[in-house]
């Protein structure tokens, strides 16, 4: 634990001040997307943003997301680092084309001779707004191969994870997750502690972020808070539960999910995204095909079910994972 004071900050300054501190670095990092330059975007990220670097670096751009993601793309292959917002996860539908067969193939489609060093920021996760404004989907992004898809969980992570994004030569998808942008840093249940100097995490480690031996719980984003919490209560009762924090879903790694469950013996994966062909059963087979059915006594999935979001915030908690749904899960593996 850092005995450094935590900052005041909202897990939103602390993505703005990773991109400011890019920024600062590399006047090739540029930022296109709605509402991002005068307004600061929708959750604030990017709030003073165009005031300090100016509108030809930071541009707020029409209603048009096939447009300036495929601006991007194309700044991007002219040697700029542009970072593209895309305001909601759930709107990548309107500019999937410049991602899934321009941003992700360029650099394999040219054997490697073009670079599109570029960072798609959007936002996903439940916060009351029905089935078109809550869902999380790095599920499809990492099923479409070509691009890094990048998760944080903690403030540490957000800060770092944003920075080595932005200083990748390949193309990044980050998701940012709604249920914490608003929150303080102070409010997560690890360390807080958010060094004000610029720093970058790798892409493509995970993290044990809690150690125990009884079972591994896997999870992503804000999920890892609520996976905190649920093991923290369970510790109470007996139940000693390892926590690994992806931070990445591509690169996945995976010999750390391993590593702890051949320890454990137990794997439960939590997934804030939709249970069906998604990281659940990617990361179980993954880990039965690295260890072998016989290292391993139990496995157990908890994610959303396969249906909208629906807009009751009562019907909303009973379909996504919390930290209640999470413990319960465990005691029923006992």
């Amino acid at each position: 634990m850092n005995s450094t004071p935590v900052r005041n900050l909202r897990f939103s300054q602390v993505i703005g001040e990773a991109i400011s501190l890019e920024m600062e670095a590399d006047e090739k990092v540029l930022l296109l997307g709605e509402d991002i330059g005068r307004s600061g975007g929708v959750f604030g990220v990017t709030r003073q943003l165009q005031a300090r670097f100016g509108e030809a670096r930071v541009r707020d751009t029409p209603i048009s997301e096939m447009a300036f993601t495929g601006m991007g793309v194309g700044l991007a292959m002219a040697g700029y680092r542009p970072v593209v917002e895309i305001m909601f996860v759930d709107f990548i539908g309107v500019c999937l084309e410049q991602v899934m067969n321009a941003m992700s193939k360029i650099p394999y489609m040219s054997g490697g001779n073009t670079r599109v060093p570029m960072v798609l920021r959007t936002a996903g996760g439940c916060i009351g707004s029905a089935a078109q404004h809550s869902q999380c989907l790095w599920g499809l992004f990492a099923h479409l191969p070509g691009m890094a898809v990048v998760c944080p969980s903690s403030p540490h992570d957000y800060k770092g994870l944003m920075a080595a994004s932005i200083q990748s030569d390949d193309p990044v998808v980050f998701i940012e997750n709604k249920r914490q942008l608003n929150k303080l840093v102070s409010s997560y249940p690890l360390d807080a502690f958010v060094p004000e100097e610029r720093y970058t995490v790798p892409l493509g480690k995970a993290k044990v972020v809690r150690e125990g031996s009884d079972l591994t719980l896997v999870t992503i984003s804000a999920s890892v808070g609520d996976a905190l919490v649920a093991a923290s209560r369970l510790e109470g009762e007996g139940v000693s539960v390892e926590v690994v924090d992806l931070r990445t879903l591509v690169p996945l790694d995976i010999a750390t999910v391993a590593t702890s469950v051949s320890k454990t013996g137990r794997l439960l994966v939590v997934d804030e995204d939709f249970l069906s062909f998604g990281m659940s059963g990617e990361i179980i087979a993954r880990t039965l095909e690295e260890l072998g059915t016989a290292a391993v006594r139990q496995v157990k999935r908890h994610a959303m079910p396969d249906i909208p979001l629906p807009a009751s915030i009562a019907l909303e908690q009973a379909a996504v994972p919390s930290a209640d749904s999470i413990a319960d899960v465990i005691r029923s593996m006992s």
